[in-house]
């Protein structure tokens, strides 16, 4: 059972977060903390092995509740939250970069229809959450590795990029370290709880050199520009003989079980740019994007994975290796410079 301690101002909100946890058999509420202060005291009075974080409450919000808690008794936190509104975002995505692993939706009604596949998907990645090891967030020494050379003699015009749960802070770690006059357009699948990918989007923005939008359909895509999916739809590229390179944003349907997904990213630019695609699968829960990365592969394009070590959770990329679908396994330290070399003439 995983102890887990509930983080919301709100009862109802907590009643109904503490009923889907208990029905699952997989979890033990041991307590409720209406604000953040309250959260940082009894997870040094319950021990809990998992924390849900509310983002604004009274006395303390969510992202001072979190650097808190890192930096002394650190477990696993995911934010559970509404996007109501912009400063609402800008805490959620302080508190990832203090340390919190995921974030995901309130729950709906529970008599509504998106109730079921919310609960499914809170369950799964709470269980998940609770298996991560977390480290204090001050006086942690940061070693640099050797950056593994890349292949010679290429030509590369796109680089797309594939990420779930620890995605956030793998994107931070990569687009932060790129030049800004890096000379390929990026293009971005981020599983993200709905309405969260404009937040998303600006924070990455405030610590990267590189201009970054949600796609629109048929925006033409920049050298040293990125383009994330936007809710609901799946992101792919198409080429126009007077354009070059335009986004592609369509409202289909789900492709390994996710809508937009990282597989049809890739199958989009193994497509569209076959040899001269690299694609990279970062950290995340599922097999999304694996098949994808496969056929990027087979289609000449070169293909990147992080590792096990540095990934919060390695079922993407881990799937990719397994399928033979990478040429090259990478730590999160290293794949900035990589992707720099990648491209330097």
């Amino acid at each position: 059972m995983i102890r887990t301690l509930i983080t919301d101002d709100s009862d109802t909100s907590a009643l109904l977060l503490k009923a889907v946890l208990s029905a699952d058999g997989n979890f033990e509420v041991v307590g409720h903390a209406r604000d953040g202060q309250e959260a940082v005291r009894l997870n040094e009075q319950l021990q809990p092995q998992l924390i849900t974080m509310d983002i604004r409450m009274p006395r303390m919000d969510g992202f001072e509740a979190t650097r808190a808690i890192m930096s002394s008794r650190p477990i696993p936190i995911v934010v559970v939250a509404s996007s109501v509104d912009d400063e609402e975002l800008k805490i959620t995505f302080r508190a990832i970069e203090e340390g919190a692993l995921a974030v995901l939706e309130k729950l709906p009604a529970p008599n509504s229809a998106p109730f079921e596949q919310a609960r499914r998907e809170l369950t799964a990645t709470l269980r998940a959450m609770a298996e991560v090891k977390v480290v204090r967030r001050w006086n942690r020494p940061r070693t640099e590795p050797a950056v593994s050379a890349a292949p010679r003699g290429r030509s590369f015009e796109l680089l797309a990029i594939g990420c779930s749960t620890g995605g956030p802070q793998a994107l931070q770690a990569i687009l932060g370290a790129l030049p800004h006059h890096y000379p390929l357009p990026i293009m971005v699948v981020q599983h993200i709880a709905h309405g969260f990918i404009g937040g998303l989007v600006e924070w990455l923005g405030g610590g990267s050199q590189l201009p970054m939008v949600v796609a629109r359909d048929g925006l033409p895509l920049l050298p040293g520009h990125v383009y994330f999916a936007p809710d609901d739809h799946q992101l792919g590229v198409v080429r126009s003989p007077q354009q070059g390179l335009l986004a592609q944003v369509v409202a289909g349907a789900p492709v390994d079980r996710h809508l937009p997904s990282v597989t049809a990213l890739f199958d989009s630019v193994a497509n569209r740019c076959g040899s001269r695609g690299v694609g990279v699968l970062l950290t995340g829960m599922g097999e999304d994007g694996a098949r994808g990365l496969l056929r990027l592969r087979q289609a000449g394009g070169h293909t990147l994975a992080q590792d096990e070590a540095s990934s919060v959770v390695w079922g993407m990329p881990g799937t990719a290796v397994t399928m033979d679908a990478v040429d090259k396994v990478l730590p999160l330290a290293q794949i900035a410079d990589y992707l720099a070399t990648l491209v330097r003439r």
